[in-house]
């Protein structure tokens, strides 16, 4: 059962109130404290406090050590955990991720080794205190993302902070102060030793959570991180489109417009919408005094597979992008298919977002969305019939019409669906009536 946000606050509360009954100080930390400055409510809760980690998990009896070593305990209250992490100073950092040795420490230090200063505010909320030693509240104010001290230190310490800041810009509609903006251009190749599964769960919440996640991707070519880990992408700059089809521009600015039309998309959509004119580049050509790009959507399938694969993503969400950038071309034609054809198309798991990355590909080209509407249309008159009902012929009846198991039969199945969908039979019996006659025809032959 998930709790609502009232009662994950009540708890959150508990939480501290049982620390501070035994004599330690305990705040609220990071993020959650960020969102209650800017009057949104929090998802979770993370606490910290001087207690130390053997003290909290006797106070929480049923607690779990996640990372007892940096002081973080994961403690259950009722069906609800809260991370809680003891105040602490790191000390150097050799993998680029985390330190090699903690010291416990009070909170003014804590706040001191944060990654940015809107992270690093605490908040008592027995007291309804704010602690802030960064003044992350004045940049909260300003919209601004802003390293905690040296930058530099900061990203040597976790190159992985480099994508955070995108990814809180994106996420918040903040802005990323110049120097902070500086060392992440200065230090952005050390991304590369990051690995991608960590890289990927950035990027996709910068693509999935960004407000425009179409500037996120500006942001993170203009701070040097796209040619680091998306350098397929990065190509897609410059590369030209012929203007009566796309006046918007080049292949990386129409990406861009669609990113941003985007809202709230899944995974799927997200790197669809990402991904479909990857194969541009380098299918590029002159004809007819203007480009093509002839078999883009394979060459892009293909590698976006390569790029998804290396990325870690879930074979399910790699079927489901590729097979949308496979076939984002044959929208175009839609208008011209047969209704066995649109059946189909419409009863593909996949069709929700293809039909919305096709959308976003007319919205940021040439603006015409006819052949969008003629599906919405289409898909209406689906609504209350299933677009890819279940097959009167079965392989087991051709069989007893004495066809043998050969491609032959595949082939025999298909046509007597498309027959189906297209409504040329009222029912199975003259379906099988007609194929009994086309099989012992085939076999007189």
């Amino acid at each position: 059962m998930t709790n609502s946000p009232e009662h994950t606050e009540q708890l959150a509360r508990q939480a501290v109130k049982r620390l501070q009954s035994a004599g330690h100080t305990a705040f609220w930390a990071g993020g959650c404290v960020r969102d209650i400055l800017m009057n949104k409510t929090p998802k979770d809760y993370d606490i910290a406090t001087s207690a130390l980690p053997e003290d909290v998990q006797t106070l929480f009896p049923e607690s779990i050590a996640v990372g007892k070593a940096f002081g973080v305990i994961r403690a259950p209250i009722e069906n609800c955990f809260f991370e809680i992490a003891t105040f602490r100073k790191d000390h150097s950092y050799q993998d680029g991720r985390r330190p090699e040795e903690v010291s416990f420490t009070d909170p003014e230090t804590d706040s001191a080794r944060r990654d940015f200063t809107i992270n690093a505010i605490f908040y008592d909320p027995t007291t309804d205190v704010f602690h802030d030693y960064q003044n992350g509240h004045t940049d909260i104010k300003k919209r601004t993302i802003r390293c905690v001290g040296n930058p530099d230190e900061r990203f040597t310490e976790d190159f992985l902070r480099m994508l955070r800041a995108i990814r809180f810009a994106g996420t918040l509609g903040f802005s990323i102060e110049p120097e902070t903006a500086r060392a992440i251009k200065q230090n952005a190749q050390l991304i590369s030793r990051i690995s991608m599964e960590r890289v990927q769960e950035e990027l996709t919440r910068i693509l999935t959570e960004s407000l425009k996640p179409g500037d996120s991707l500006v942001m993170l070519d203009q701070l040097g991180l796209l040619d680091e880990i998306l350098p397929d992408v990065s190509r897609m700059k410059g590369q030209a489109q012929p203007p009566e089809f796309h006046p918007e521009g080049d292949v990386f600015e129409h990406t861009v417009l669609m990113l941003n039309m985007m809202k709230n998309p899944d995974v799927i959509l997200a790197y669809a919408v990402l991904l479909h004119d990857i194969g541009k580049p380098s299918t590029a050509r002159n004809a007819d005094d203007r480009i093509r790009f002839d078999g883009h959507a394979e060459e892009g399938s293909e590698l976006a597979k390569t790029i998804l694969r290396k990325l870690r993503l879930s074979n399910e969400h790699i079927d489901g992008i590729t097979y949308c950038i496979h076939n984002h071309m044959r929208f175009k034609d839609v208008q011209k298919m047969k209704t066995s054809t649109l059946r189909k198309m419409i009863g593909a798991p996949t069709f929700p977002v293809e039909l919305e990355l096709h959308k976003f590909d007319c919205m940021a080209s040439h603006g015409s969305i006819d052949n969008y509407e003629f599906l919405k249309n289409i898909q209406k008159q689906f609504e209350n019939d299933q677009p890819l009902p279940p097959r009167w012929i079965t392989g087991d009846d051709m069989l007893k019409l004495g066809m043998p198991e050969s491609p032959e039969l595949g082939t025999w199945l298909k046509t007597a669906y498309d027959a189906q969908l297209e409504d040329q039979f009222k029912n199975r019996e003259e379906l099988l009536a007609w194929l009994t006659a086309q099989v012992e025809k085939r076999n007189q032959e």
